[in-house]
């Protein structure tokens, strides 16, 4: 897994490419812990993420609690037919913005 960050003012842009797992979600977690203090916008870019698990899908939900704590906003983008499958299989889809 790979994660790229952009921030613009206060909009953080994470990409992630590969797979998000128990073995690869506390690199994703510690990535958003040191990025989101300033921030109020977060945008998760899945275009090239293949896989995401229950320990992955825990990371988002405390970020998107934590955004939403401090007035904050998050959207997932570019979500791909097996990531799109496994949020609305696991009920994501309502929780989450996806665009």
């Amino acid at each position: 897994m790979t994660i790229e960050k952009d921030l613009k003012g206060s909009e953080l842009t994470v990409t992630v490419t590969g797979r998000v797992d128990t073995a690869t979600s506390p690199k994703l977690e510690a990535a958003l812990e040191e990025s989101l203090s300033d921030v109020s916008s977060l945008v998760f870019d899945f275009k090239k993420l293949e896989y995401i698990s229950s320990a992955g899908l825990r990371v988002l939900l405390s970020a998107q609690k934590k955004l939403q704590a401090a007035c904050g906003r998050m959207v997932v983008k570019n979500v791909g037919e097996t990531i799109n499958e496994i949020f609305f299989i696991t009920g994501f889809s309502e929780i989450l913005t996806v665009e």
